[in-house]
């Protein structure tokens, strides 16, 4: 039946348009590829926000693209996995956690974001949420029907419906505020049309005032390091209105002014209005530290579990080999009780020796167990939840190596290199330049607040003639407004009707307690930072002496474990030669058995408190990245270049 159900499909498969097999094929083909693209498109895209792509007219008004998070592994990870076992020397485990660990993927946006910090910054002006307001709507100019007309009487004051815009934000910024120093350009048209009652008609000669208005309003202003502002502005006012009295209806009425400020106290200077923008290049080198920081803070994670984790299969090694060693034992005293050599009680301390070898083997593997999900987790952005990671055994090619000796420099040189490499440290002092840079805005707000200003300005007026009765007289306006627009604006740049500004402002907090406590409150943070600095170098030092004797102690207690386990080697094999000529007991030969494994241990332990000692110095020193041969800014692309080779039939740690 079988062999008819092969025939049956090999008919089956003969009969197959050739067109049919090719196209499964191809699909196939191209899922691969799709597959392996997606995968690796999700390690290698960048993370880098992307600029708007458009004319300049209007690419500022444009949105960045932000990619979104990379949750995908690297393909070296499944690369490097055979058979359900995980193969990895120590250079593949420090690439697998530069190219996947989610703490540096996390790290790598901080010098993006300081970057965008310092861009947002040389824009200058307030926080944002600053409150602002606009209220033109409906407003005429000076002269202009009848209320410009009383207006320029200075009978009543330019008004008009209010279009109020308020923000509930809440600005809270310390010492002067630094200028827009991007140019803003602003532009409104207000379009209005309102019916007044009019309970005085002397001048309007109505008692229903109907006005339609039209207010164009164009604004550029621009700020600078040194404090000052300046701003041009262009207004135009068309009023047309049923008053029998206007000589000029309707009329256009623009005008043009040139405003400039300067700030000679508080907020003078380039060195205070710079201040945010200096601090975020500050902090922009302080993120990239910090990033090298949190990087070598992750290799030595990896560094320790991987080690770890190859002790731990020594271990394991270790007590397999006691476990046999109590078997062996326990079943050679049972045949001498079988034949009558030997007591049955004995037999009851090799089957404890068992019992406690069983114990602590599973105690190890389980150990094991727990390291290899810990370095799961490191090297990967889903840890243990990744379904190619989830059942896989990892098996460390690479073990603790002890040199001879450690040819470690003096104190004095190795403090001296701390003080040069250390990222943290590093990182701390420019946090101590931000502060002082910081601190120039509290220092300058303590000043009163005096800005000189000077504005120029020129009007014009142009309209429909007509000619009015007043007191029976016929009247008509000047020739020279009539017209429409063009006359208007020749007015203006024949600068006809001129107007000049000249004034200042000052302004003096009495008793000024706000600014100088300010003031004060910074100074004292400043200097408790200064102090954490010193208090953080005095720490390096402790913590370098402290790794250097514990390197000493760790090479000690290893050279006298491996003395221990050689001479209970030695002790074993003798005792167990005389339980054999019948001059021990199974209690003398367990007893060993029970010294032997415990020396094994405490061999082990010692050579991975000896690398981790050695590994805690590179990290005090700040030679971590060095010493492993890491590329910063290999970490920084998350793409390490070197290739890794899967070894084929390795099972057990290389020495």
């Amino acid at each position: 039946m079988r062999s008819a159900v092969i025939r049956s499909g090999a008919g089956a498969s003969a009969c197959q348009p050739i067109f049919s097999r090719l196209l499964r094929q191809a699909l196939a083909t191209a899922l691969c590829y799709t597959c392996w693209f997606s995968c690796a498109w999700g390690q290698s895209g960048s993370i880098e926000p992307v600029r708007p792509s458009a004319p300049v007219l209007w690419r500022p008004y444009l949105a960045p693209d932000v990619p979104p998070v990379r949750l995908s592994n690297s393909s070296r990870l499944h690369d490097l996995i055979r058979a359900g076992t995980l193969y990895l020397t120590v250079q593949d485990a420090i690439a697998l956690v530069l190219e996947n660990n989610i703490d540096i993927e996390v790290a790598r946006y901080s010098p993006i974001y300081a970057a965008w910090q310092v861009e947002r910054y040389q824009a200058g002006g307030a926080l944002p949420g600053v409150p602002n307001a606009a209220s033109t709507a409906g407003t005429v100019a000076s002269g202009q029907g009848v209320a410009g007309s009383e207006q320029a009487a200075g009978v009543a004051s330019a008004s008009g419906t209010s279009a109020n815009r308020t923000s509930n934000a809440t600005v809270s910024q310390v010492g002067p505020v630094a200028q827009t120093l991007d140019p803003a350009f602003q532009e409104s048209n207000i379009f209005s049309h309102t019916t007044a009652p009019q309970p005085n008609a002397t001048l309007s000669q109505t008692d229903i005032l109907i006005s339609t208005t039209h207010v164009y309003n164009a604004t550029l202003t621009e700020g600078f390091l040194t404090g000052a502002s300046g701003q041009v502005a262009y207004n135009e006012h068309y009023l047309n209105e049923n008053a029998p009295t206007d000589v000029l209806n309707p009329t256009v009425a623009p005008s043009i002014s040139i405003q400039f400020g300067q700030n000679l106290l508080r907020g003078f200077g380039v060195a205070v209005n710079a201040r945010s923008i200096t601090a975020r290049k500050i902090a922009l080198r302080q993120s990239d530290l910090n990033f090298k920081a949190q990087v070598i803070n992750s290799v030595v994670q990896a560094l320790n579990l991987y080690y770890n984790l190859a002790a731990d299969y020594e271990d394991v090694k270790a007590k397999q080999s006691s476990l046999e060693l109590a078997q062996s034992l326990y079943t050679d005293n049972q045949k001498q009780v079988q034949i009558g050599s030997l007591a049955p009680l004995d037999i009851t301390t090799a089957e404890s020796q068992v019992a406690a070898s069983q114990r602590d083997l599973v105690v190890s593997q389980t150990t094991l167990e727990q390291q290899e999900v810990q370095l799961k987790n490191l090297i990967s952005r889903n840890g243990s939840a990744d379904p190619a990671l989830r059942n896989v055994r990892i098996v460390p090619l690479d073990k603790i190596v002890m040199p001879e000796k450690d040819d470690l420099p003096p104190i004095p040189t190795m403090l001296q290199e701390a003080m040069a490499n250390r990222a943290d440290l590093a990182a701390e002092k420019l946090n101590d330049q931000v502060a002082q840079v910081n601190a120039l805005g509290t220092k300058n707000g303590v000043l009163p607040t005096l800005e000189p200003f000077v504005g120029i300005s020129a009007a014009g007026l142009a309209g429909t003639s007509r000619t009015v009765l007043f007191n029976g007289r016929p009247v008509t306006a000047d020739p020279y407004f009539a017209g429409g627009i063009g006359n208007a604006l020749g007015q203006v740049f024949r600068n006809n009707f001129p107007s000049d500004t000249v004034g200042y402002f000052f302004q003096a907090p009495i008793l000024n307690r706000q600014a100088q406590a300010d003031y004060g409150i910074d100074q004292l943070s400043l200097r408790q930072t200064q102090l954490s600095i010193q208090r953080d170098i005095n720490q390096i030092q402790v913590d370098l002496m402290n790794a250097v004797v514990a390197l000493q102690q760790a090479r000690a207690r290893y050279d006298a474990s491996v003395r221990n386990r050689i001479l209970e080697k030695q002790l074993l094999d003798s005792e167990q030669k005389k339980f054999a000529l019948g001059a021990s007991t199974p209690y003398n030969v367990t007893q060993i058995q029970r010294d032997l494994a415990a020396a094994q241990s405490s061999e082990i332990a010692a050579l991975v408190t000896w690398s981790n000692a050695r590994i805690s110095i590179d990290q005090i020193l700040g030679t971590t990245l060095e010493t492993n041969h890491i590329s910063l800014g290999e970490a920084q692309t998350g793409k390490v270049s070197r290739v890794s080779t899967p070894p084929i039939g390795h099972s057990e740690p290389r020495p």
